[in-house]
């Protein structure tokens, strides 16, 4: 009996010695391999999942930045909000002060115009009156009531019933050491060195010419002297004699006469003539 179960025994070890190795691997790498395609499923799935999310993710930031970046109509909205709010600030520093030497010429011009209309008002004898143009103490409308009576431009003002000659002065803003501009509104003049647009030959009137002690007053005497000396008359022409002078006309003969003279030379009459 011992000897018996001692032979089954050894059959039982030789059936597991003389056992099929490959067999036994290959339940091993079933084993693993369905392990691993367990896990590669699972990572398969896992990249899907990452894949199709991905999109979502990026859709959902878009969506979020574009809730908080404003449209470009809210963003023309605000800036222009911002210009009105910031606009009149703005438009009043933008104007910036004048230099101090512009300052300084103004100031001089002011007090030198201020005193010759104190004493233009002043004259007992009626030769000129000044009206400022809309209060504009730099433009003045001048009028010249009297000329030689012996003239007959004397003769052609009763003559018409013209009780003065009325001038336009403006005044450059380095006034006195510049000269003003002066030219006729009315009446319509021939010859007496009135040009076209009212201008004035008159070398005083120059920058070459002029002095800055020259008052309005002096400058009105000469003019009326030139009128005599020029044989100015008071034009009667039919049409001609309504038509109004223009100051861009008279500016625009003013340099053309002064470009002209200052390569021939004057011919008006000397201040002293006046």
């Amino acid at each position: 009996m011992a000897t018996l179960l001692r032979k089954i025994g050894l059959i039982r070890l030789h059936d597991r010695d003389t056992e099929d190795p490959k067999h036994h691997q290959g339940s091993l790498k079933g084993s693993k391999g369905n392990q691993k395609n367990n896990t590669s499923k699972h990572c398969q799935t896992a990249n899907e999942t990452n894949i199709l999310s991905t999109p979502e993710i990026k859709a959902r930031k878009l969506d979020q930045h574009g809730k908080d970046k404003p449209s470009g109509k809210d963003k023309q909205v605000k800036d222009a909000k911002e210009k009105q709010q910031t606009g009149g600030a703005t438009s009043a520093s933008s104007i910036p002060p004048l230099p101090p030497h512009r300052q300084h010429c103004t100031q001089v011009r002011t007090r030198r115009l201020m005193k010759e209309l104190q004493e233009i008002r002043r004259l007992g004898d009626n030769f000129i009156t000044v009206e400022l143009v809309e209060d504009n103490l730099y433009d003045w409308n001048v009028k010249l009531h009297q000329v030689d009576k012996d003239s007959a431009l004397w003769q052609d003002m009763k003559e018409t019933s013209t009780e003065f000659i009325l001038l336009n002065v403006t005044f450059p803003d380095n006034f006195p050491f510049s000269p003003p501009f002066m030219r006729v509104l009315t009446p319509r003049l021939e010859n007496g060195y009135v040009l076209d647009g009212g201008a004035i030959c008159m070398e005083l009137l120059t920058p070459r010419g002029w002095s800055s002690a020259y008052t309005v007053e002096a400058v009105m005497r000469q003019f009326a002297a030139s009128l005599v000396k020029g044989q100015g008359r008071i034009c009667r022409k039919a049409g001609k004699s309504k038509k109004a002078f223009s100051r861009k006309e008279a500016e625009a003969t003013f340099k053309s006469l002064v470009k002209t003279h200052e390569k021939y030379g004057w011919v008006s009459p000397p201040v002293s003539d006046g």
